[in-house]
């Protein structure tokens, strides 16, 4: 019988979490209001699933290894190997935009958001993608602050985008 230390050590994992989960889970108030259940109902079922995956994870560890596993090998699977500089790009889009959206405002972060994942993804249009990126951005800052109502940061553009956004 094949037993691979990986495959236990996550499984395990998964049973801790699903156990620290129902701990924190168990701590919450459990009355119910007006809909008769507590704020401890939907922790309670994410706890049970975790556990539950937790366990046929477990049990499959230690019974032979995880059935029917992919290779490890991305081209084996049919997948492209990881790409660094895609992931680079995408990271550092994520954390632009992150930085950005407090101080620069929404439209100015999803810009650079897009460029950054458009370059990863394989783009070789920067001037295009900012095109589309301030196009997009202005349409979902005003579908936002106009149509439902949400505040999202102007930034920059608040003279330019009038009393929308905060």
């Amino acid at each position: 019988m094949r037993r691979n230390a990986a495959e236990i050590a996550l499984s395990l994992g998964v049973l801790a979490l699903g156990i620290g989960v129902a701990l924190v889970t168990a701590g919450l108030p459990s009355e119910g209001g007006y809909a008769g259940i507590g704020p401890n109902f939907i922790p309670a079922v994410v706890a049970g699933g975790i556990l539950l995956v937790g366990a046929w994870l477990a049990f499959e560890a230690f019974t032979g290894g995880w059935r029917n596993a992919p290779p490890d090998d991305p081209a084996a699977r049919g997948e492209h190997a990881f790409n660094g500089a895609a992931f680079g790009w995408i990271s550092a889009g994520l954390f632009i935009h992150m930085a950005l959206i407090g101080w620069a405002g929404f439209v100015v972060a999803g810009v650079a958001l897009f460029a950054c994942v458009a370059r990863g993804l394989g783009s070789a249009r920067p001037v295009r993608d900012l095109a589309i990126g301030l196009a997009l951005s202005i349409a979902i800052f005003a579908f936002f602050v106009k149509l439902l109502n949400v505040n999202l940061p102007a930034g920059w553009l608040r003279p330019l985008l009038g009393s929308a956004g905060i």
